[in-house]
């Protein structure tokens, strides 16, 4: 919004200053501050009303050492994330970039699903929340929004790269040529084109289309690529929902996946480092790094309230929303394929339930006695039954989490 006042004063008074909100760089920073601002400023006020009206978590006596006391702490502590995102990045994103218009929506529809969830369990004091179906359909719809955003907006578009001949001529003292060699050298191309490319992690060359399955078919590639949007958005929401179980986990441990996603949003969205790092150009991309400055800024201010002993949980409304907004960010820079290292954190935590769950009923199936893999699912809570202590669990997730993401900083070193 702001973006397109300046622009404006700026081409017509020519006001002093105006320019500076064409800098990515300088919108970004005032995003970060102005989420960690909201947070923490209007936090404490959010919590309070919450208290009023009574909106506190229902904590189910599972045996672990200091969960009973978290009872009847306020929830939807989500809502201050989202506030943080949002309004940020309406003041100071370009809203008529394609990508910060995506991200909106699903910004506001998954916050809006973990919203009605928690509303269930805390009005409705049903513990189950929103059926897993009704999630599942939500999460699928903004699957098929963005995979069908993705493959058919005009404005969705990246470089290619071309081989581009090169002529290298030897002359001796004299002038006279002693050897002429032509070579190849990738260059990015001058034509942006649709595609369906992603990035494939620790391949060199690691660019990969979804078309090479269909034969290059349309509507094959559109319904695949709407398969992978789905998948994608509802593994990675899924995950972070799982995570959600400690004071101070998920803002932690999904803090350094968001900044490396602008990083990388920031160096897909310059033609000039694009080119340098041999990654693909995706043109408008650049904006993004306005919204992951936005939501960075939210979660680290979210954890001035949530951090042990939390003051407030973020419920469903702040984790469906946080793993949904990283797919469908990853998807926007065509890094999908890099999340299982990215976040890692969220992946085994999933994983550890898939195979708890799986190993019990198989075991009671055989054995008439389910057996388990774990003490407790999700793995953090395994590690809480073994007597480590909560904040002890938190911080050492969180450092396997910046260690993931440094990791999947290096792939960009494949050339």
């Amino acid at each position: 919004m702001l973006y397109h006042l300046f622009q404006y004063l700026d081409r017509s008074y020519d006001l002093p200053g105006a320019g500076m909100f064409q800098y990515i760089s300088f919108r970004s920073a005032l995003a970060v501050i102005l989420a960690l601002l909201i947070t923490i400023t209007f936090g404490q006020g959010i919590i309070r009303f919450m208290q009023r009206r009574q909106i506190g978590e229902e904590i189910r006596n599972l045996g672990l050492e200091g969960q009973l006391q978290k009872r009847g702490t306020p929830t939807m502590g989500g809502v201050m994330i989202l506030l943080a995102v949002l309004v940020p990045v309406l003041l100071f994103g370009r809203l008529d970039n394609i990508y910060i218009q995506l991200m909106i929506v699903s910004t506001v529809w998954l916050g809006l699903l973990g919203f009605l969830d928690d509303y269930i369990k805390v009005f409705r004091h049903n513990k189950e929340g929103l059926k897993g179906k009704f999630k599942i359909v939500g999460q699928v719809g903004i699957g098929i929004i963005v995979g069908t955003v993705m493959c058919a907006s005009p404005e969705v578009v990246v470089r290619d790269k071309v081989v581009e001949p090169v002529q290298q001529i030897f002359v001796d003292d004299d002038g006279e040529v002693i050897e002429s060699v032509t070579t190849n050298r990738v260059v990015m191309s001058t034509e942006s084109v649709k595609t369906t490319q992603t990035t494939i992690p620790f391949v060199k060359n690691n660019e990969f289309d979804y078309a090479w399955f269909t034969g290059g078919n349309r509507v094959a590639t559109w319904i695949l690529y709407v398969l992978v949007a789905i998948f994608v958005v509802t593994a990675v929401s899924n995950g972070a929902n799982l995570t959600d179980g400690l004071d101070g986990l998920v803002s932690g441990v999904s803090a350094p996946i968001v900044v490396v996603l602008a990083i990388l949003a920031y160096l897909s969205g310059h033609i000039v480092y694009a080119d340098y790092l041999n990654i693909m150009y995706i043109p408008g991309s650049g904006e993004l790094v306005v919204f992951a400055a936005a939501f960075a800024g939210a979660l680290i201010g979210f954890l001035w309230y949530n951090s042990f002993p939390a003051q407030t949980f973020m419920g469903d409304t702040g984790s469906l929303a946080i793993g949904g907004i990283i797919a469908v960010f990853a998807l926007c820079i065509r890094k999908e394929l890099l999340l299982p290292i990215l976040c890692g954190v969220f992946f085994v935590e999933s994983l550890s339930v898939m195979m708890q769950v799986s190993y019990f009923k198989y075991t009671k199936r055989r054995y008439g006695e389910g057996r388990r893999i774990f003490l407790m699912s999700p793995i953090h809570h395994h590690y809480q039954k073994k007597g480590i202590f909560e904040t002890k669990i938190v911080i050492r997730f969180w450092i396997v989490s910046m260690l993931l993401s440094l990791a999947a900083l290096a792939t960009l070193k494949i050339r």
